[in-house]
């Protein structure tokens, strides 16, 4: 009995394993951090990009509060914790700073948020009134003139932002910037997303200012003419139209684009070609463009200005070519629009020219993360846009492919022939071209719903296509035209676009060219996310840890269930999914947006077939039915097709025998449906509806449950969960 005691206190003296000591744990975080190569600066602006994240994701403002204290406090806990450790340098250093960086990021677009959203109008309207012009954008494509306005409220007397459509016939010389006019417009509250997943114009609108949207009505009365405010527009429309009046057809109008940024005349099947073959970024001004005019700027000045030997003996050129080729680009940037996407590339570029005119690693890891911490201190709301998520994807993926040792053993300089040299760059760059098209695919999926299959092999023809021949053929078009001798370049610059859009409308023709995904949930594309920045910025075998969150994020995605119905934030589109082939609507309808969102989130192809036709529906002037059978189970939907009004009884009686009802109107409360009844004061609330069928239970996301109290959705705050079930009524 003595004895007893004994064991059990030695086992307490005996030293416990390693692992399970607590202090352990920094101790192998701080080697794991030494070993994987850990760089503070991008993950630094990773930590500061998720704060603007968490901002946009989380609803409210006491949300936001508690996401900056506790980034604070765990900063400031690691601070105190770790004070005097030596041995833990890196781990306390990247413990405060991305805690610091976290409440930064959230701290700066909220107060962005604050100062620039512009509150959209109460509700549509048909207003006259007087404005200046902003902005103008000619769109000879879709036969108008996009002007963008600003006007005085007529309630409050505040200056408020309207864009607006004008018919092409209705253009008329001397409307341009700084012009005053007198016009009648019918005007919108900027549309929030169609769809659970859709484009959210109503956040971007937010941050870009815009009060409203419309069209006009009739003609437009120039009050006071332009005092000249918009010259870089009309140089920049001038320099447009005088690239078309050069070069006649889809080559013209893709060279104005390249040239001077006006995509308006741009025909739709080029731009749908472009963008099922992975190539619509050739369209847009970014990276690619504004390198390749500061790079052809700058070897350019490098090789003039080696021919004056006094100058060469006096002043280190390559700095001297570098400041030629930043003023090139930052001139490029200004011409095309000053877009933030733009500036974003010619940020980029400048500090690439910079890296080599110090002769240090043009391409870097920190040179990516110092152009994107930029652009997120200037626009912090780019962010969640997919212009930039796929530009800096793109560069992150080069960069990381291109820094990897098994890429630097492949391309280090060796004694081989020009053929065997050439071969070598021309697999680098197909697989260069497959890693950046994978690194795309999910952000591209996630906003688009919808991928070019084939992007890959048609960007290993089409970049160096653009970049090497029809710029440079363009740039040197425009300069032989000053002494009217620019008719041969322009001719071989349409030959090589031809060239160009035959790549494109070929590989968009293939069969399985696009695939199309229903919506990615926001869990799964953060783990996309986070598996992507893992690879790019760990070194070593740390790297291949990044898989994990991919391989897990792919069998989430193949295992998203589709939804069964779609119903529009108006309740006038609905799209059932799952009886045929093809998509059944409830209206055909003249709007190409509102089936193209239907035909992307259903994740179809093909024309849809509109409900009236279908043999298993029941149409009537004012409803359709129809029975809907998911895992063994009946759901019979009835749905508003006409807004006359119907008699109270028989009404009743027809939501009494149905398990849903959609209606685009407001409907009585004696009609009650077994499970939802989506009527205009339902969707008021909610916004469009993705609902899933399944055995006894249905699944509804809500457009609502994804804005939160943001400024930019005004849907009421009203609890508009559907009923459990009859029973419950």
């Amino acid at each position: 009995m003595g004895e007893g005691p004994e064991p059990v206190y030695a086992a307490l003296q005996r030293p416990w394993p390693k692992l399970l000591h607590l202090s352990s744990i920094p101790e192998a975080i701080e080697r794991f951090l030494g070993s994987a190569g850990f760089d503070r600066g991008p993950w630094l602006t990773v930590a500061f990009a998720g704060g603007i994240a968490l901002w946009f994701v989380l609803p409210g403002p006491w949300q936001w509060c508690a996401a900056i204290g506790v980034a604070v406090l765990a900063a400031l806990a690691a601070l105190a914790l770790w004070r005097g450790r030596e041995d833990r340098v890196a781990l306390l250093a990247a413990a405060v700073a991305i805690g610091l960086a976290i409440a930064a990021g959230i701290a700066l677009v909220w107060a962005r948020s604050a100062l620039v959203g512009a509150p959209p109008i109460e509700r549509p309207e048909v207003t006259r009134f007087t404005a200046r012009v902003l902005e103008r954008e000619e769109q000879p494509a879709q036969d108008r003139v996009r002007l963008v306005l600003a006007a005085r409220d007529p309630a409050t007397g505040t200056a408020r932002k309207l864009r607006v459509n004008l018919p092409l016939a209705e253009d008329r010389p001397g409307l341009a910037e700084g012009t005053v006019v007198r016009l009648r417009a019918r005007l919108m509250p900027p549309a929030p997303p169609m769809l659970p997943g859709a484009y959210n114009f109503a956040r971007t609108a937010w941050f870009e200012q815009l009060a409203a949207t419309g069209s006009v009505l009739g003609s437009v009365e120039v009050v006071e003419p332009a005092s000249g405010d918009g010259l870089l527009a009309g140089v920049q429309r001038s320099l447009s139209a005088h690239v078309r009046g050069q070069l006649g057809g889809s080559p013209g109008t893709i060279a104005a684009a390249f040239a001077s940024g006006d995509r308006g005349a741009i025909a739709e099947a080029d731009e749908e070609a472009m963008r099922d073959a992975g190539l619509t970024h050739l369209l847009s001004i970014s990276g690619l463009h504004v390198s390749a005019v500061i790079a052809g700027a700058y070897f350019l000045a490098l090789r003039l200005l080696a021919l004056w030997p006094w100058l060469a003996l006096r002043v280190r050129l390559p700095l001297l070519a570098a400041g030629i080729g930043a003023l090139a680009g930052i001139g490029y940037t200004l011409l095309t629009g000053a877009e933030v996407p733009t500036v974003r590339s010619c940020v980029g570029a400048v500090l690439v020219l910079g890296a080599m005119a110090l002769g240090r690693e043009p391409l870097s890891m920190r040179m990516v993360s110092v152009a994107a911490g930029f652009v997120l201190l200037l626009w912090p709301e780019s962010l969640v846009g997919p212009s930039f998520q796929m530009s800096f994807a793109a560069v992150l993926a080069i960069v990381a492919l291109h820094g990897s040792a098994p890429v630097r053993a492949f391309l280090a300089p060796r004694e081989q022939g020009w053929l065997a040299r050439a071969g070598r760059n021309l697999v680098m760059l197909l697989v260069t071209g497959l890693v950046i098209e994978i690194a795309l695919m999910p952000i591209v999926l996630f906003h688009f719903h919808r991928a070019g299959i084939y992007g890959a092999f048609a960007n290993v023809l089409a970049i160096p296509l653009v970049t090497f021949v029809s710029m440079p053929l363009i740039a040197a078009a425009l300069a032989f035209d000053l002494v009217g001798a620019g008719a041969p370049f322009w001719w071989l610059a349409g030959k090589s676009l031809d060239l160009m859009l035959g790549i494109a409308h070929w590989t968009a023709g293939q069969p399985g060219a696009v695939k199309l995904m229903p919506q990615m949930t926001g869990g799964t594309y953060a783990l996309f996310l986070l598996g992507g920045l893992w690879l790019a910025l760990w070194r070593g075998k740390a790297r291949l840890l990044g898989f994990v969150p991919g391989a897990l994020a792919s069998a989430m995605l193949l295992t998203t269930p589709v939804p069964d119905l779609l119903v529009s934030g108006d309740g006038r589109n609905v799209g059932i999914v799952g009886e045929g082939e093809r998509l059944l609507v409830l209206r055909e309808g003249r709007s190409d947006y509102a089936r193209d969102n239907l035909l992307e989130l259903a994740g179809m192809e093909g024309q849809p077939v509109a409900l009236a036709d279908w043999p298993g529906a029941r149409c009537s002037r004012d409803f359709c039915a129809l029975d809907i059978v998911r895992d063994g189970r009946s759901w019979r939907v009835l749905m508003a097709r006409s807004r006359d009004r119907v008699e109270a009884r028989p009404l009743a009686a027809a939501c009494e025998r149905a398990d849903i009802v959609v209606a685009d109107r407001w409907l009585p409360r004696s009609c009650r449906p077994a499970w939802l009844k989506a009527d205009r004061n339902f969707l008021d609330q909610s916004g469009g509806l993705a609902i899933r069928l399944g055995d006894g239970r249905l699944s509804i996301d809500r457009v609502a449950d994804h804005q939160g109290q943001h400024g930019w959705w005004r849907g009421r705050e009203a609890d508009a969960a559907p009923r459990p079930s009859r029973a419950g009524q």
